[in-house]
């Protein structure tokens, strides 16, 4: 069966996972993850995509950016997850593959949902019960965009940036989205989304993406079609 072609708009920001094969560990040691970092920002660079929220977790990685040229994230995850397998492969006297098939991926409506995929990647450390506050997790987003670390991987969206035009009041008001957790349904849908390559965001959206693209951005409906009645 062929592979569901990438959409890739330029300007619509993605959600993107990758996972280590079979769920194996990607990164065991602090050496690890600063190897990875710095190949990311280094590769977003040059590609032109727009990093501005992630977490690194054992044997997953959430992103969520925008790419600003054609295949700008496909480069980038094509030329990032290559160099990062010959490191780790090199490093643990290894040989194979590391992760598991293509990332997946999906586009996010910038306006309703965008700090909800913020709050979704910055609370996974949380939900897997590795932390009890985002803020304890070394590697991930939230210490830059809630308490205002400098990173030179970090670029602001412009949704977040909207939430105060001061630094500190704007830091305050997101880590206060962070008091609650994400409902179950908001979770499930961004997973559904992103598994299926899919768009998370209203009706209007989906809309506009499936013009734009020619690719479907829903579910596709179960069963055998029904016969129109008389």
């Amino acid at each position: 069966m062929p592979r569901k072609p990438r959409a890739n708009p330029i300007g619509i920001p993605q959600h993107i996972i990758q996972r280590g094969n079979n769920r194996q560990a990607c990164f065991t040691s602090e050496q690890d993850f600063i190897a990875y970092a710095g190949w990311l920002k280094d590769y977003a660079k040059k590609f032109q995509v727009e990093i501005h929220a992630w977490v690194f977790m054992t044997n997953h990685v959430h992103l969520l950016c925008t790419p600003r040229e054609t295949n700008a994230i496909s480069q980038m995850m094509q030329s990032l997850g290559r160099q990062y397998v010959r490191y780790f492969n090199y490093t643990y006297k290894r040989s194979g593959t590391l992760w598991e098939g293509r990332y997946k991926s999906c586009l996010v409506q910038a306006e309703d949902y965008l700090l909800q995929l913020y709050r979704y990647i910055e609370l996974n450390p949380v939900r897997a019960n590795m932390v009890d506050e985002p803020c304890k997790y070394q590697w991930s987003s939230y210490q830059v965009n809630a308490l205002g670390k400098a990173s030179a991987l970090c670029t602001p969206h412009p949704a977040y940036l909207a939430i105060h035009p001061n630094d500190k009041t704007r830091q305050t008001c997101y880590r206060a989205l962070f008091k609650h957790h994400l409902d179950t349904k908001m979770i499930e849908d961004i997973r559904q989304a992103t598994h299926k390559g899919m768009a998370i965001g209203n009706d209007k959206f989906k809309d506009e993406i499936e013009k734009l693209t020619n690719t479907n951005m829903r579910p596709q409906k179960m069963g055998r079609p029904t016969k129109p009645t008389a």
